[in-house]
């Protein structure tokens, strides 16, 4: 069954012009982009996207960093888009990923990481929800779907 994540591409991979790069590696994946907003996240929205972290002494950078400039937030749908998603970015720390992944592969710092991506699907819920409005949120099929996801898709 397929299943949805919110994913953002964050300031420093805007800036660094790597967002079609990220954007390919999903599709390539077969992933479906079902939406998809390029904004400036204020500092409200940022503590609702980070509250789980709101006690640990690095929320007031995520924070920053996150509204520090334009992001790209999207919805991506597949089977088991939120295990698949996370493997593809990579660990936390860009000198920790594996080369292979985003972060491996253009990453080296601990404190601009490049993506965001919902951790579980009760997250992706939730942050969907913080970006999105479900009239926001296209359905459609890939000509190819069932090739990528199984014929049952």
């Amino acid at each position: 069954m397929a299943e949805r994540t919110l994913i953002i591409i964050k300031p420093d991979a805007v800036q660094r012009h790597l967002a079609g790069e990220i954007i390919s590696r999903l599709e390539r994946k077969g992933a479906k982009i079902i939406a998809a907003k390029f904004i400036h996240v204020n500092k409200q929205l940022a503590r609702r996207l980070y509250d789980v972290h709101k006690d640990k002494s690095f929320f007031a950078e995520l924070v920053e960093f996150i509204t520090s400039g334009p992001v790209m937030a999207m919805v991506w749908e597949a089977d088991e888009i939120i295990a698949t998603a996370r493997k593809m970015i990579g660990r936390t720390f860009g000198y920790e990923a594996r080369p292979g992944t985003i972060r491996g592969d253009f990453g080296c710092s601990a404190r601009y990481n490049l993506v965001h991506a919902s951790d579980s699907a009760a997250s992706a819920e939730f942050e969907i929800a913080l970006f999105f409005t479900p009239s926001e949120l296209t359905t459609y099929d890939l000509p190819d779907q069932k090739w990528l996801w199984g014929p049952d898709q």
